[in-house]
């Protein structure tokens, strides 16, 4: 089996499916979403669970089991204030209460070596129970993004000095 990407800290590899499954998501839109999993026995990260075109974020969270952690990506589509449609990618790390100490531990380990695997991720997420990953939580990371937006079209140089803190921004250090 061909391997992809080794995670260096963990000893991880991430297979090429992965990949590929994402390169579909993100430029053939064949998938909606799709969940990863670590293989502890093989120390491979591999495909879980591939969401279809038609499948929502509904479905995403339904796959997610409620003692194990996952890694999810999703292309959700939207439309701008400006009505012009966009789409984004989600990263979620899914890390629930119930799961064992050990799991937990080698996922957040595991995890800024997949995202590096996968190029092309605009937000990351991390939740341990639905609510922290429910629709507003997007919905605020699409507002900033709406945001600062608008701040390009007005050809301004700016960094982000405080994020999203309180869901709103803070601050912008304005060049």
């Amino acid at each position: 089996m061909a391997m992809a990407f080794k995670m260096a800290r963990t000893g991880m590899w991430v297979t090429d499916e992965c990949k590929t499954s994402f390169m579909e998501m993100k430029w053939k839109k064949v998938h909606r979403f799709i969940v990863f999993k670590i293989d502890e026995a093989s120390r491979l990260v591999t495909v879980d669970k591939v969401g279809g075109p038609g499948e929502g974020y509904d479905e995403l969270a339904a796959s997610l089991p409620p003692d194990d952690c996952r890694y999810a990506v999703f292309d959700f589509d939207f439309v701008t204030t400006d009505n012009c449609k966009k789409s984004k990618i989600f990263f979620l790390a899914w890390s629930p209460s119930a799961s064992r100490i050990r799991e937990k531990m080698l996922y957040a380990t595991s995890k800024e070596g997949l995202r590096k695997a996968l190029e092309g991720i605009h937000y990351d997420m991390q939740a341990t129970d639905p609510t922290e990953m429910g629709m507003y939580v997007i919905n605020v990371r699409l507002e900033k993004f709406q945001f600062v937006e608008k701040w390009q079209n007005h050809n301004f140089d700016y960094k982000i000095v405080n994020s999203v803190k309180n869901y709103g921004i803070n601050s912008l250090d304005l060049v």
